[in-house]
């Protein structure tokens, strides 16, 4: 039963330093792990020996208090998963390392009781919301802000800030936590051999560095990295469309991982299970191979057409039309529904900005 983890989220002890300068690549690095969370993972129970060693788990319980939602024993399960640009290491390539990170992209995953259907919210980072006072690993506290941007909660207080301000937004218990890291994505899309999607029409895009013609295209890690990061060239160039050729992606990974049966090949599947263990950061609960096994045996049976996808909905600001800002009726409809692990009303996102690039990917 989800119950039994309600309440034992936790996260990172690590400080963030100042933010670096290029951040639009991480926009892919949630679609990862929610890759990971809704494809499932029991064939990893054949290697957790040899594997756990790649899993570093980050420690918030402390950091997150008592002051949080009640915990609702429905059988459902929350899952908040987010992805930060660090450049270090292999991300380097992206952007010079200036010893910080931001989420820039989030989604709440939403597994609903007996685990055969799901729901993702995407929360658009530029969307402006009143951040809660949070506390830091170094004993110290994050003032609250009102008006900041979304993804400074992560930047200001790590992971148990981000939790906080979900939570404080949605009035959803976060029941885990996970992070990915996006030069992870791209080595578990080439270790599946390329995800199969269809374009109806060009995308050329020489900040994502992605050129496809309209049509049938097997993606590499490359690619997929530059079909998420896009977001000038596609629909009306904002982070909502982005949005939409992320959430189209994720759900050609969920059918591509169905399709190549790694799970009947050993070999396979210790090359997969190698990598996704290192491109993930999961809360302290979820910290080792066998821990992961159990939360992911439960989601295996998962398909892409039992998750329902959706933007968090939000209309362009009037102060500041570069920004987005919550639609608190709509928004309500999404939230009690998921509290009350019901699906989402097609009325909650009636009215709401559209990024416009819903249909270009398939």
């Amino acid at each position: 039963m989800a119950d039994q983890s309600k309440g034992r989220i936790r996260g990172t002890g690590a400080r963030r330093k100042p933010p670096t300068a290029r951040r639009k690549a991480a926009s892919l690095a949630a679609w990862t792990a929610a890759g990971l969370v809704l494809i499932g993972g029991s064939g990893l129970g054949y290697v957790y020996i040899k594997l756990n060693g790649n899993i570093q788990g980050v420690d918030i319980n402390n950091q997150l208090g008592t002051d949080r939602p009640d915990n609702v024993d429905n059988g459902s399960m929350d899952i908040l998963v987010l992805g930060s640009d660090s450049r270090a290491g292999a991300n380097g390539k992206y952007g010079t390392d200036e010893g910080g990170a931001r989420s820039d992209t989030a989604m709440i995953v939403h597994v609903y009781e007996g685990h055969k259907k799901a729901a993702v919210v995407s929360v658009p980072r530029d969307t402006l919301i009143d951040r809660p006072r949070c506390a830091d690993s170094e004993g110290g506290t994050v003032p609250a802000e009102s008006r900041a941007m979304f993804n400074t909660a992560y930047e200001v207080g790590g992971p148990a800030c981000a939790v906080k301000t979900v939570e404080k937004i949605s009035g959803i218990r976060m029941d885990h936590y996970m992070e990915v890291d996006f030069t992870g994505f791209k080595k578990l899309i080439d270790e599946l051999g390329g995800v199969d999607i269809t374009t109806s029409e060009a995308i050329s895009d020489s900040k994502s560095h992605l050129d496809l013609k309209p049509g049938k295209h097997t993606l590499t890690g490359e690619q997929a990295l530059g079909l998420v990061r896009t977001r000038k060239s596609v629909g009306n160039g904002s982070d909502l469309g982005r949005i939409q050729l992320q959430q189209a992606f994720i759900k050609a990974l969920i059918q591509q991982v169905k399709d190549v049966g790694v799970f009947t090949s050993p070999a396979k599947l210790y090359d997969l299970a190698d990598t996704a263990t290192k491109a993930i950061t999961p809360d302290s609960e979820l910290d080792s191979v066998k821990e992961l096994v159990d939360f992911a045996t439960g989601l295996k049976g998962l398909g892409a057409d039992d998750v329902q996808m959706i933007t968090m909905p939000v209309d362009y600001d009037k102060r500041d039309p570069n920004r987005v800002a919550p639609l608190k009726k709509q928004g309500q409809q999404v939230w009690t529904a998921l509290k009350n692990d019901l699906p989402i009303p097609a009325s909650a996102t009636k009215g709401t900005a559209d990024g416009q690039a819903k249909g270009i990917v398939k």
